[in-house]
């Protein structure tokens, strides 16, 4: 089967391997693997100013922001997306990035594995217990992915691991092109029987084609070896064979990586390459031509839509106002440090490890403001209320807020509150509010006046008349009593 398009991309070189797949049936699947790869290629290097896995996950972040960029300036790409999968070679670790359905093999002392784990629909089913595996190939949601480089969001999450490689193991990155019709068994009986890395590339490759792929088939074969910097004698590696397969043996440094193929036919345009009109079209063959002069400073190999955008001067990696400085970033970076000019790098992202300090403590103030302006409007209120079984006058507001209490006397009067009647009572011990101070003050000359009316009642002791005498059965211990009781007539208005 010989596609129009193809929309995987690869490369690998001494140091790094990345396998990227388009997202198929989607505008610019091309576009997006090709952006994504030809942006990590400046990571092939022995050298870091970060630990690699960082240095590696930033990177692809930074590809997905470009994604977007690029979609914002040719809304016809809007959604598409590619998948990522990608080794960084720093010593005798392997930084591993991963985020879609492409997949990393390894075969280490003897075991075969798959590293990698799919982001799609049936994969995240068999997790659940809820599918089994033979059941995967014939569902009908196989292909739907969950997880993408793309425009769909804005800080994808990858799946991230660091690995100690030996002499001898082996790894393999792929598209799904190659595990949709090889079993895994296949794969691994091809990865131990064959020595040769070009060959193993070739015989996988032609097996699927075999099979009756219905996808591109991208696959990337490496073998750790013990090798110094004086043994290597570099090699030009052989051209990709299109459309039907391809692959190069590239010779190691201080591992040895093998090589990348891919099928199917390439388009002879690309979409949303960030050009727009004449003069955007002319600066295209000087972007391609700077690309072209960084890989050629180092053994590698380059194949798919990548491969395209470096051969015919589309490069869909950039939009029209950053192509400049990210063509310059990503194929200059670290080429030769002794003689390279200083090229201005972006600030690489900051964690904001304050923003979540920084938010509690603004929440903090808010809260304390809140609270002050809340207890200062209560120093405004006053109401009547009952101190010590006398009516007082209160500042403040009745409520307490736990310990605190939201109020303090004023002033106390002389009034004692068993003085009053009951319903006036019940008003003063339930508070009784007032708009101001001298409000207060006006409720508690009423209440002073209830108090004074309440002892003029039916039941309130007369005083005796003047020359009275007090009845014979009174006692004198009465007497006294009865005296320090009575009410004066002229408090309630005067004898009649």
């Amino acid at each position: 089967m010989v596609r129009l398009k193809n929309d995987d991309s690869a490369y690998v070189g001494r140091y790094l391997a990345v396998v990227a797949d388009g997202m198929g049936g989607h505008a610019g699947g091309n576009v997006a693997s090709a952006s994504t790869v030809l942006d990590l290629v400046h990571l092939d290097s022995g050298t870091h100013d970060d630990e690699p896995l960082t240095v590696l996950a930033d990177e692809i972040q930074a590809a997905n922001s470009l994604l977007s960029e690029l979609v914002t300036t040719s809304p016809q790409l809007s959604g598409m997306g590619t998948t990522v999968t990608a080794l960084l070679l720093n010593g005798n670790r392997f930084a591993f990035a991963h985020i879609g359905d492409s997949r990393a093999y390894r075969l280490k002392n003897g075991v075969f594995e798959q590293i990698s784990i799919d982001h799609t629909f049936v994969q995240r089913l068999i997790d659940e217990g809820r599918l089994r595996p033979d059941e995967a190939e014939t569902h009908p949601h196989k292909n739907v992915l969950m997880r993408v480089l793309g425009d769909v969001d804005a800080s994808p999450e990858l799946d991230l691991a660091t690995f100690e490689v030996e002499p001898g193991e082996k790894w393999l990155l792929c598209s799904d092109g190659l595990t949709a019709v090889l079993r895994d068994s296949d794969i691994e009986t091809v990865l131990r029987e064959t020595a040769d890395l070009q060959r193993c590339v070739d015989i996988l490759v032609e097996l699927t084609l075999a099979g009756g792929s219905p996808d591109n088939v991208t696959v990337a074969v490496l073998e750790i070896s013990e090798v110094s910097d004086d043994s290597v004698t570099p090699a030009e590696p052989a051209a990709p064979r299109l459309p039907s397969s391809g692959g190069s043996v590239l010779p190691p440094v201080v591992a040895q990586p093998a090589a990348a193929g891919a099928t199917d036919s390439l388009a002879a345009s690309e979409p949303g390459s960030g050009s727009d009109g004449d003069e955007a079209d002319d600066e295209l063959p000087a972007r391609a031509e700077l690309i072209r002069q960084d890989l050629s400073s180092r053994p590698h190999v380059l194949v798919g839509a990548a491969s395209l955008a470096t051969q015919t001067g589309q490069i869909p990696i950039v939009t029209k106002r950053s192509a400049e400085r990210r063509a310059a970033r990503t194929l200059t970076h670290k080429a030769d440090p002794e003689t390279e000019p200083a090229i201005e790098q972006p600030e690489p992202k900051q964690r904001r490890r304050w923003l979540v300090p920084a938010i509690l403590a603004l929440i903090t103030v808010l809260l304390a403001a809140v609270l002050w302006v809340g207890y200062t409007w209560t120093q405004t209120r006053y109401y009547v209320g009952t101190a010590d079984n006398k009516v007082a006058i209160y500042n403040g507001v009745s409520q307490s807020l736990g310990p605190i209490r939201l109020s303090d006397v004023t002033e106390q009067t002389d009034i004692p509150v068993d003085s009053l009647p009951e319903y006036q009572r019940n008003r003063v011990e339930g508070t009784i509010p007032a708009k101001d101070l001298l409000h207060a003050e006006q409720i508690v000359e009423d209440l002073r006046g209830t108090a004074r009316v309440s002892g003029c009642g039916p039941d309130a002791p007369a005083t005796p008349a003047a020359g009275s005498t007090p009845a014979p059965s009174a006692s004198a211990s009465d007497s006294p009593t009865a005296a320090a009781q009575a009410v004066d007539p002229a408090e309630c208005g005067g004898a009649q």
